[in-house]
């Protein structure tokens, strides 16, 4: 029905640049049918084109010339794992090592936005190794986003495919099913297709292949359930328990963390710098002419040279420092966690005043009419001289103030930990108030009269910032304390369903959302087209802020709450494994 070539792209005259041609001969004359094979060719063609991933081949380009149909995509140099098998024995290290990547492709499609993907086509000749021995998964004819309770043809390869997909279903543990009987082949040697379907229990792994651990052979079995419900519940927690037999067998897997580090474009991603502290990164940082500063739970205010990464001063306080700081007039403010408001020497790192409240500052602090604004955990919005340092007044709003005011037309907006969420002007004066059902941790923007942030309670709420009426409000799903960034039309933020949203400010509609693998508490910006946010999985994400197409991925050692930094080709970023880092912007 078709072949595949490896093709030279013309594009590139004065480079030797392969790529794929996969092409599919139509042999019907009846035109529905062929109207029918080109639509679902083309599905294949769009569906590639909505992922992004070191181990799924890129897509360039399709078409359909006469009778033929056409991908042109990645050209992988390597070889299937059904080739590999016949020319040799794979150890168990080595299988375990490409389970795991194939673990983290199918979590990757089971957790695609808008709809998770179902390969349903899982076998030794559809997994390639390329020459740096990553796994890629190729030839997505049959996969298909997933409808709950949807039934369809049965698809897929005999002896592979789980007794639901004979039924025409199919859910993500088709293919942790398919998954497993890959992995028996690739153990035992043994092809399926010319075996009884469904009798992998009757054919144990170590039986054929006695050099085959018992912890594996077990992962595989699992997997091979012929109820759904007994196999492993999603691809993540089969990954886990590869993760812990590679640890209990001294399997070493860290390279295999270079798949975070890789850019679309295959090229490595390396830090400019990093820098320890003692303690977690949970803040956020400024940069100021050529420094970079930010906070630590190891009780320090952070002074470094922005290009080398080098100490220029440190702070110490008596508590964790999670305040974004601030520069006037060559004054570092920032807030901490010891109750007090701290203004430093930029120069020096040396103590001008201090101004204690009564509460942890998780705050940061807003310069604005000669005042520093910021709210303090004892449930008051400080307006603080800059001049004098003293106290000119405090707002009592009934909790906890985490997020940082914003001061837009002469009045002062910010929200508290039960919910309330308050214009003020300048004399303290309440100009309107509004009740979210949770806390509003989420520090608020503005732009066009709007006041935009997002609750605990799940919604991004957009307020007429002279009324506080709702304009709208958009749910989320799950709870956000991300603090939203504005660019023209267009809102970033990030929810703890683990998604990154852009979301177009005039209809309340969203452009696109991307997935991460864990809560997302941080805050995106936007630097040079492209967005920058930390998740909760330790990974610092670039995206493209116009399609939400994953650029790149960095792998931190801990969670990332903090927001990014970004200046000239340089973005910087803080963990909680301790290191705060400069990266490629």
């Amino acid at each position: 029905m078709g072949a595949v070539y490896r093709a030279r792209d013309l594009h590139f005259p004065n480079v030797t640049k392969h790529v794929a041609v996969k092409e599919m001969i139509i042999q019907t004359h009846d035109p529905t049918v062929r109207s029918t094979i080109v639509r679902n060719f083309e599905r294949e063609a769009n569906l590639l084109a909505t992922l992004d991933h070191p181990s799924i081949p890129r897509i360039y380009d399709y078409f359909t010339a006469q009778n033929r149909s056409y991908l042109v995509l990645e050209f992988i140099n390597g070889k299937d794992l059904e080739a590999i098998l016949d020319e040799q024995t794979v150890s168990e290290e080595q299988i375990v090592r490409w389970a795991i990547q194939i673990c983290d492709v199918l979590h990757y499609l089971h957790n695609h936005q808008p709809e998770p993907i179902i390969f349903r086509d899982m076998k030794p000749s559809n997994v390639m190794v390329n020459q740096h021995d990553r796994i890629i998964l190729i030839d997505f004819g049959i996969a298909k986003p997933f409808e709950t309770g949807q039934k369809g043809t049965m698809i897929g390869t005999e002896g592979y495919s789980p007794p639901e997909q004979y039924r025409g279903e199919a859910s993500q543990l088709a293919d942790i099913y398919a998954f497993g009987a890959t992995l028996h082949h690739i153990l035992t040697k043994q092809d399926p297709r010319i075996e009884p379907p469904f009798s992998f229990s009757e054919r144990p792994i170590r039986k054929i292949n006695p050099n085959v651990s018992p912890e594996l052979e077990a992962i595989v079995f699992r997997a091979l359930q012929y109820n759904p419900e007994e196999r492993f519940p999603n691809a993540l927690a089969m990954k886990e328990a590869l993760v812990t037999l590679a640890t209990h067998k001294n399997i070493t897997t860290a390279d295999l963390e270079n798949i975070s580090l890789v850019r679309s474009d295959g090229t490595t991603i390396n830090p400019y710098w990093t820098f320890s502290c003692t303690d977690e990164v949970r803040g956020s940082a400024t940069i100021y002419e050529g420094t970079i500063l930010f906070g630590s739970y190891d009780k320090n205010l952070y002074a470094l040279d922005a290009k080398s990464g080098n100490l220029r001063w440190s702070y110490q306080c008596d508590g964790g420092v999670v305040s974004k700081p601030i520069v006037v007039d060559g004054n570092v403010i920032f807030g901490s966690e010891d109750q007090r408001l701290h203004v430093v020497n930029l120069r020096s790192g040396r103590i001008n005043w201090t101004q204690y409240t009564n509460g942890p500052i998780r705050s940061s602090p807003y310069y604005a009419e000669g005042h520093i604004f910021i709210g303090s955990d004892d449930g008051c919005l400080h307006a603080i001289n800059f001049m004098t340092g003293r106290t000119t007044w405090q707002l009592e709003s009934g909790a906890a103030i985490r997020s940082t005011p914003v001061v837009s037309e002469d009045f002062i907006f910010f929200g508290n930990e039960m919910g309330d969420f308050y214009c003020v002007d300048f004399k303290s004066n309440v100009k309107w108030h509004f009740k979210a059902k949770r806390a509003i941790t989420s520090s608020p923007a503005t732009a066009n009269h709007n006041i935009f942030f997002g609750s605990v309670d799940g919604n991004l709420y957009a307020l007429n910032n002279h009324t506080g009426w709702v304009n709208w409000r958009l749910r989320l799903g799950k709870p956000t304390i991300s603090s939203p960034f504005l660019l023209n039309e267009l809102l970033f933020t990030g929810a703890t369903d683990g998604n990154i949203y852009c979301i177009d400010t005039r209809s309340a509609k969203i452009v696109w959302r991307f997935s991460t693998e864990h809560q997302v508490t941080g805050s995106p910006i936007i630097h040079k087209d492209r967005l920058y946010c930390g998740s909760v999985d330790g990974n610092f994400y670039c995206l493209d802020s116009h399609t939400g197409k994953l650029i790149w991925k960095y792998k931190t050692g801990g969670p990332i709450t903090a927001t990014p930094t970004a200046f000239g080709d340089q973005v910087y970023i803080g963990s909680t494994d301790h290191k705060f880092y400069s990266l490629s912007a």
